[in-house]
Protein backbone atom coordinates (compact mmCIF):
# COMPACT_ATOMS: atom_id res chain seq x y z
CA UNK A 1 0.00 0.00 0.00
CA UNK A 2 1.39 3.44 -0.90
CA UNK A 3 2.32 6.01 1.75
CA UNK A 4 -0.35 8.51 0.61
CA UNK A 5 -2.98 5.77 0.80
CA UNK A 6 -1.84 4.80 4.32
CA UNK A 7 -1.92 8.45 5.38
CA UNK A 8 -5.44 8.82 4.02
CA UNK A 9 -6.59 5.71 5.86
CA UNK A 10 -5.08 6.94 9.13
CA UNK A 11 -6.66 10.37 8.62
CA UNK A 12 -10.05 8.75 8.02
CA UNK A 13 -9.62 6.58 11.12
CA UNK A 14 -8.74 9.61 13.23
CA UNK A 15 -11.67 11.54 11.77
CA UNK A 16 -13.96 8.62 12.55
CA UNK A 17 -12.70 8.46 16.12
CA UNK A 18 -13.15 12.19 16.57
CA UNK A 19 -16.62 12.06 15.02
CA UNK A 20 -17.49 9.27 17.42
CA UNK A 21 -16.39 11.35 20.38
CA UNK A 22 -18.30 14.32 18.98
CA UNK A 23 -21.40 12.15 18.66
CA UNK A 24 -20.93 11.09 22.27
CA UNK A 25 -20.74 14.75 23.28
CA UNK A 26 -23.97 15.48 21.38
CA UNK A 27 -25.70 12.67 23.29
CA UNK A 28 -24.65 14.17 26.61
CA UNK A 29 -21.21 12.64 26.94
CA UNK A 30 -17.92 14.27 26.16
CA UNK A 31 -15.69 13.77 23.18
CA UNK A 32 -12.33 13.18 24.76
CA UNK A 33 -10.80 15.55 22.27
CA UNK A 34 -12.70 18.09 24.34
CA UNK A 35 -14.94 18.78 21.39
CA UNK A 36 -18.64 19.15 21.16
CA UNK A 37 -20.53 18.08 18.04
CA UNK A 38 -20.24 21.53 16.51
CA UNK A 39 -17.51 23.84 17.72
CA UNK A 40 -18.00 27.46 18.56
CA UNK A 41 -18.46 29.65 15.54
CA UNK A 42 -19.74 26.72 13.50
CA UNK A 43 -16.41 24.91 13.39
CA UNK A 44 -16.92 21.65 11.55
CA UNK A 45 -15.32 18.29 12.12
CA UNK A 46 -12.76 18.82 9.34
CA UNK A 47 -11.43 21.95 11.04
CA UNK A 48 -11.52 20.10 14.37
CA UNK A 49 -9.45 17.26 12.91
CA UNK A 50 -6.88 19.62 11.42
CA UNK A 51 -6.53 21.50 14.71
CA UNK A 52 -6.28 18.32 16.78
CA UNK A 53 -3.94 16.44 14.43
CA UNK A 54 -0.71 18.05 15.62
CA UNK A 55 -1.69 17.51 19.24
CA UNK A 56 -2.44 13.83 18.69
CA UNK A 57 0.69 13.27 16.55
CA UNK A 58 2.95 12.90 19.60
CA UNK A 59 6.16 12.17 17.67
CA UNK A 60 5.47 14.92 15.08
CA UNK A 61 6.10 12.60 12.15
CA UNK A 62 3.05 13.87 10.26
CA UNK A 63 1.13 10.67 10.95
CA UNK A 64 -1.21 9.56 13.73
CA UNK A 65 -0.96 5.97 14.86
CA UNK A 66 -3.64 4.09 16.74
CA UNK A 67 -1.34 4.10 19.78
CA UNK A 68 -1.02 7.91 19.59
CA UNK A 69 -4.78 8.28 19.30
CA UNK A 70 -5.35 5.99 22.28
CA UNK A 71 -2.68 7.78 24.34
CA UNK A 72 -4.27 11.13 23.53
CA UNK A 73 -7.73 9.95 24.59
CA UNK A 74 -6.29 8.47 27.82
CA UNK A 75 -4.46 11.73 28.61
CA UNK A 76 -7.60 13.77 27.91
CA UNK A 77 -9.61 11.54 30.23
CA UNK A 78 -6.99 11.78 32.96
CA UNK A 79 -6.90 15.57 32.62
CA UNK A 80 -10.68 15.77 32.95
CA UNK A 81 -10.79 13.33 35.89
CA UNK A 82 -9.58 15.90 38.41
CA UNK A 83 -10.39 13.80 41.48
CA UNK A 84 -8.70 10.72 40.00
CA UNK A 85 -11.58 8.34 40.70
CA UNK A 86 -11.63 6.89 37.17
CA UNK A 87 -15.03 8.40 36.35
CA UNK A 88 -16.08 11.78 35.00
CA UNK A 89 -18.74 13.54 37.03
CA UNK A 90 -21.01 16.16 35.47
CA UNK A 91 -18.91 18.84 37.18
CA UNK A 92 -15.66 17.43 35.76
CA UNK A 93 -17.18 17.18 32.28
CA UNK A 94 -18.45 20.76 32.43
CA UNK A 95 -15.15 22.10 33.75
CA UNK A 96 -13.20 20.28 31.03
CA UNK A 97 -15.50 21.48 28.26
CA UNK A 98 -15.39 25.05 29.57
CA UNK A 99 -11.58 25.02 29.69
CA UNK A 100 -11.42 23.77 26.08
CA UNK A 101 -13.92 26.38 24.92
CA UNK A 102 -11.90 29.12 26.65
CA UNK A 103 -8.72 27.90 24.91
CA UNK A 104 -10.44 28.02 21.51
CA UNK A 105 -11.89 31.46 22.25
CA UNK A 106 -8.44 32.79 23.21
CA UNK A 107 -7.00 31.37 19.97
CA UNK A 108 -9.77 32.95 17.90
CA UNK A 109 -9.41 36.27 19.69
CA UNK A 110 -5.69 36.33 18.95
CA UNK A 111 -6.35 35.39 15.32
CA UNK A 112 -8.83 38.28 15.03
CA UNK A 113 -6.25 40.67 16.43
CA UNK A 114 -3.54 39.31 14.15
CA UNK A 115 -5.76 39.68 11.09
CA UNK A 116 -7.61 42.90 11.83
CA UNK A 117 -5.45 45.12 14.09
CA UNK A 118 -4.19 47.37 11.30
CA UNK A 119 -2.48 49.91 13.58
CA UNK A 120 -0.83 47.24 15.74
CA UNK A 121 -2.03 48.69 19.06
CA UNK A 122 -3.32 45.35 20.39
CA UNK A 123 -7.00 46.28 20.20
CA UNK A 124 -9.65 46.68 17.52
CA UNK A 125 -11.37 49.94 16.75
CA UNK A 126 -14.86 50.03 15.27
CA UNK A 127 -13.33 50.77 11.85
CA UNK A 128 -10.94 47.82 12.13
CA UNK A 129 -13.85 45.51 13.07
CA UNK A 130 -15.56 46.33 9.79
CA UNK A 131 -18.94 44.98 8.81
CA UNK A 132 -20.43 41.91 10.42
CA UNK A 133 -21.91 39.00 8.47
CA UNK A 134 -25.42 40.45 8.74
CA UNK A 135 -24.31 43.74 7.22
CA UNK A 136 -22.27 42.04 4.48
CA UNK A 137 -25.23 39.82 3.55
CA UNK A 138 -28.07 42.28 4.16
CA UNK A 139 -29.03 42.74 0.49
CA UNK A 140 -29.05 38.99 -0.11
CA UNK A 141 -31.13 38.33 3.04
CA UNK A 142 -33.67 41.04 2.15
CA UNK A 143 -35.31 38.90 -0.53
CA UNK A 144 -38.32 41.19 -1.03
CA UNK A 145 -36.05 44.28 -1.31
CA UNK A 146 -38.09 46.32 1.16
CA UNK A 147 -35.02 47.59 3.03
CA UNK A 148 -35.65 45.34 6.04
CA UNK A 149 -35.19 41.68 6.92
CA UNK A 150 -38.34 40.05 8.24
CA UNK A 151 -38.26 37.13 10.64
CA UNK A 152 -39.50 34.92 7.79
CA UNK A 153 -36.58 36.05 5.57
CA UNK A 154 -34.09 35.36 8.38
CA UNK A 155 -35.57 31.90 8.98
CA UNK A 156 -35.51 31.18 5.23
CA UNK A 157 -31.84 32.14 5.07
CA UNK A 158 -31.01 29.88 8.02
CA UNK A 159 -32.90 26.96 6.45
CA UNK A 160 -31.05 27.50 3.18
CA UNK A 161 -27.68 27.45 4.98
CA UNK A 162 -28.59 24.29 6.92
CA UNK A 163 -29.61 22.53 3.68
CA UNK A 164 -26.23 23.44 2.20
CA UNK A 165 -24.46 22.11 5.30
CA UNK A 166 -23.33 25.46 6.71
CA UNK A 167 -23.66 26.75 10.23
CA UNK A 168 -24.51 30.32 11.06
CA UNK A 169 -21.42 31.14 13.07
CA UNK A 170 -19.53 34.41 13.33
CA UNK A 171 -16.93 33.21 10.83
CA UNK A 172 -19.50 32.61 8.07
CA UNK A 173 -19.69 35.05 5.20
Amino acid sequence: MSAPKKTAIVALAVMGALMGTAALAEKGGMGMGGEMGMGMGGEGRGAMLARMFDTIDADSDGKVTLAELQAHRKAEFAAADTNGDGALSPEELSAHQLARMQERMAERTQAMLDNMDNDGNGSLSEDEMGEGPGERNFARLDTDNDGAISKAEAEEAMQHRRKRGHGWGMGDH
